[in-house]
């Protein structure tokens, strides 16, 4: 069974709860990420959002990363897989009611992540962070399916995250990263 769909007013307390995470992640797997921060509707003051926290965690080589799964599970991370290649992902889920996502990029590719920029520009655009958090309630009162969420906002997430690469001087990107 999948979990419905939930979107939460901001919570003060999610940054807090993405700094004891990036501690934990520090101390668990020392060295492995020297760069991570915290990414996602969740990192924007005010903004709506699913209550899942979205880490970014930057590596020299992915490659090396699957060494430490042992370590990553023994803080509640596991691997998942989603579609998404130019990635990896884990997922915490205590008692299968998932709370973050790490992902885990390469250090070159960190600077320009379209989710870095899209955190950062509706930082600093309320009205369209405002216009976003409408469109995830509204996409989630019309009961879409939790596997049809992300693609029912793409549209407007390529908007915004085009803006924002413009701002940056860097040219647009396609934000639909799934196979």
């Amino acid at each position: 069974m999948t979990a419905a769909l939930r979107i939460a007013d901001y919570d003060p307390d999610w940054p807090r709860q993405a700094a004891a995470a990036i501690d934990a992640l520090r101390s668990g797997a020392p060295g492995l990420f020297p760069e991570i921060e915290h990414i996602g509707s969740t990192s924007v003051p005010g903004l709506a959002a699913k209550p899942v926290i979205d880490l970014m965690a930057a590596v020299r080589d992915r490659s090396h990363t699957p060494a430490h799964d042992a370590p990553l599970a023994g803080l509640g991370f596991r691997p998942h897989v989603n579609g998404m290649t130019d990635r990896l992902l884990y997922v915490r889920a205590p008692d299968g009611v998932r709370t973050h996502i790490l992902h885990v990029v390469t250090r070159d590719s960190r600077p320009g992540r379209n989710q870095r920029l899209l955190r950062d520009h509706l930082r600093t655009h309320p009205q369209d962070a405002a216009r976003y958090g409408e469109l995830k309630r509204a996409i989630v009162a019309s009961g879409t399916a939790p596997g049809a969420y992300a693609r029912a906002k793409t549209a407007l997430v390529q908007e915004l995250t085009d803006r924002a690469r413009a701002e940056r001087g860097l040219p647009p990107e396609p934000v639909w990263e799934k196979e």
